[in-house]
């Protein structure tokens, strides 16, 4: 069916008669014959020939010739990470390690390592407020994803996380055993670091979801996370689990945390990380208060010989360390 548009006008002749866009626009070979004129090889050659020198402002950042970069640790956004450091040997088992948190079903990437704001009450606000950043000033997890100290704080800070050890409480906060004090997940894991006292992650179904986040297994390694044992991972947050040295487990079939009467106070240890195959069982004891145990098996989620090698090393990059 055909209809009948009118254009409004762009303007008016002298006459009174209406200008319509048709009216002025160039033809093709009008574009042509301009184009030729004002672009040619010479418009480009000189737009390239100084392109490695950049323009004043970047001719005036002072630097000192290096092979290497230099790290200034007074930098709020960039500091030299700790993930290649000395090669560790991970294939020992872990014995007494404390729970720092138990989450449920569908744990994305942003909940374990969120990109928004840096909230102003969080871990991270009171260290950027301690190298003198002003509220105003302190940007977003995503902004400062090149701060390990930034990151490591904002591992499990997501506003609307939920850690099943807590009830009815939202956001970062666990408990610290053996006393129970509430804190949030940053003091409790340092206070395990302190002490010298491993730590595990226990979950549900579909945990580490979303989005590729590097970042979501980097951060539980900082705050000393061994393992994260859940009924189901999304298959690239386990790859880069494995990737950083973070061993993943999965639950046997019909088994998680609550079936098993966990509720975050007891001590896991592993037996047999010595000693593993891919996609093989090992056995997970958690040691209750007054001398009870639940004993579990739980798959190794390594896929190849590979994959515990870089594990026992401590991950990829530190695979690579002499």
């Amino acid at each position: 069916m055909q209809r009948n548009l009118r254009l409004d006008p762009i303007g008016y002749t002298q006459g009174g008669e209406p200008i319509f866009l048709k009216d002025i626009w160039p033809s093709n070979q009008e574009v042509y014959d301009t184009l030729n004129q004002v672009v040619t090889p010479q418009v480009y050659r000189d737009a390239y020939a100084k392109i490695t020198e950049g323009g004043e402002l970047w001719k005036s950042i002072k630097v000192e010739p290096s092979l290497l970069y230099q790290w200034n640790p007074a930098s709020a956004y960039i500091l030299e990470s700790p993930f290649c450091e000395t090669r560790s040997n991970t294939s020992k088992d872990l014995i007494n390690a404390r729970i720092l948190a138990i989450f449920g079903d569908s744990i994305t990437t942003d909940h374990i390592s969120p990109a928004g704001a840096i909230p102003s009450t969080s871990p991270a606000a009171d260290y950027l407020r301690g190298k003198g950043v002003q509220p105003a000033d302190f940007n977003s997890y995503g902004a400062r994803r090149g701060n390990h100290e930034v990151m490591e704080r904002g591992t499990f800070a997501n506003i609307r996380i939920k850690n099943l050890m807590l009830a009815n409480v939202e956001g970062s906060q666990t408990r610290h055993y053996p006393g129970g004090k509430q804190m949030s997940i940053f003091d409790a894991a340092q206070h395990y670091k302190q002490d010298g006292v491993d730590s595990v992650i226990l979950a549900g179904k579909e945990y580490g979801t979303g989005s590729s986040r590097d970042w979501a297994a980097k951060g539980p390694l900082l705050l000393g996370v061994k393992a994260v044992i859940a009924e189901s991972f999304e298959r690239i947050h386990r790859s880069n689990l494995a990737g950083m040295g973070v061993l993943p487990l999965q639950f046997s079939a019909n088994e998680n945390a609550s079936i098993l009467g966990l509720d975050g106070s007891e001590m896991i240890s592993f037996q047999g990380l010595n000693q593993l195959t891919p996609g093989g069982m090992i056995s997970v004891t958690a040691h209750k208060k007054g001398g009870v145990t639940v004993r579990f098996l739980v798959k190794v989620l390594l896929n190849s010989e590979t994959e515990i090698k870089l594990w026992q090393n401590g991950g990829i990059l530190k695979s690579f360390v002499k």
